[in-house]
């Protein structure tokens, strides 16, 4: 067996904060020791509620910036531009003239964005087919995503099924490697979903899960008064300092147990139930954890800030390795297809 391809993305809709790094970035900065690992900057995705270009193109650059500054070694993984490599388009829409529509019609993200009442254009309806088309095109063993996620890399696997189906004689679905005789493998692969089961849930600074969506995030990178005011201004409740605080629907302790290590957090919780101490010293103990753990990435990323041209020289060769391996596959499926 070869080495296991691992494929992943982040969509450049708004500055990453911390329910980013343990919700996803830190998983997947332990899986470029696990494999090949390609991880993509997904701009041409986030167009579909981004419609500023400097803010596309500047976040973009800072979605780069916080992946490399947290860990993420380019001698190890690929990192590119999805809009770096134009092929995703041209199979976007190879892959697309097989695609259902009954499919996308049925797309949960697509259904639960139109309840928000969120205008149903193409870019919206059409989003899981350029998601497939970003998966399918560099052929990896699987992807890691949320739970929320796992019906996009269904739609992959179906959609890569009907494709062989159509352009691949020989091709069973029953035997997709072709390892039975009279069977040919298929041009698309199909990947698997590798679903952290116990992904981090962060709490946002007013309770609900942390999302650019809701305004309640604490941004990794940051200035640092900002930072200070997000996390002195956590929702807490009016127990008094002397008396033990709750541990339910408390985003202070649960960002707490989150982010300190095991030993400090035991001490922070012991005095928590015991109480003596307000929330206002929990707060600058967050926050002086949050330093501590971030400090490090924080430095790396304004050395990048400060560096354009290494962040581009960066980007540049991960798209030239992410092309190489995409020109491959898709050479073959226009002449599977009948364009030369």
């Amino acid at each position: 067996m070869g080495v296991m391809r691992i494929l992943s993305g982040v969509q450049s809709s708004g500055r990453l904060h911390i329910g980013n790094y343990y919700g996803a970035i830190r998983q997947f900065v332990q899986l470029q020791e696990q494999g090949e690992a390609y991880f993509f900057i997904a701009n041409y995705h986030s167009l579909t509620t981004l419609r500023d270009p400097r803010q596309a193109e500047t976040y973009t650059r800072e979605a780069a910036m916080a992946y490399l500054s947290l860990g993420l070694d380019p001698k190890k993984a690929v990192l590119f531009r999805q809009s770096d490599v134009r092929e995703v388009l041209e199979l976007y829409w190879l892959l697309g003239t097989v695609v259902p529509v009954a499919n996308l019609e049925r797309a949960t993200s697509y259904k639960d964005k139109l309840a928000k009442g969120i205008s149903a254009d193409f870019g919206l309806f059409a989003y899981p087919v350029l998601m497939a088309a970003d998966i399918l095109l560099y052929s990896p063993d699987f992807v890691p995503v949320g739970k929320d996620q796992i019906q996009h890399i269904e739609f992959a696997r179906d959609w890569a099924v009907k494709f062989n189906l159509t352009y691949v004689p020989g091709y069973d679905p029953q035997d997709p490697d072709g390892k039975e005789k009279g069977h040919a493998p298929g041009l698309l692969k199909l990947p698997a979903a590798r679903v952290q089961e116990d992904t981090a849930t962060v709490p946002g600074v007013d309770g609900q899960k942390m999302s650019k969506s809701y305004g309640n995030t604490i941004d990794l990178f940051g200035d640092e008064k900002e930072l200070k005011k997000r996390i002195m201004g956590i929702k807490t409740d009016s127990t008094p300092v002397e008396a033990p605080k709750p541990t339910e629907n408390a985003p202070l302790y649960d960002l707490l147990k989150l982010m300190l290590p095991a030993d400090r957090f035991a001490e922070a919780d012991a005095s928590w139930r015991a109480g003596g101490k307000g929330y206002g010293d929990y707060k600058k103990l967050l926050l002086a954890a949050f330093l501590d753990t971030f400090g490090p990435a924080r430095q790396r990323y304004t050395e990048l800030q400060n560096d354009p041209a290494e962040l581009e020289r960066i980007l540049q060769d991960g798209a030239e390795r992410a092309r190489a391996e995409a020109t491959r596959l898709l050479q073959r499926v226009r002449r599977a297809v009948g364009i030369p």
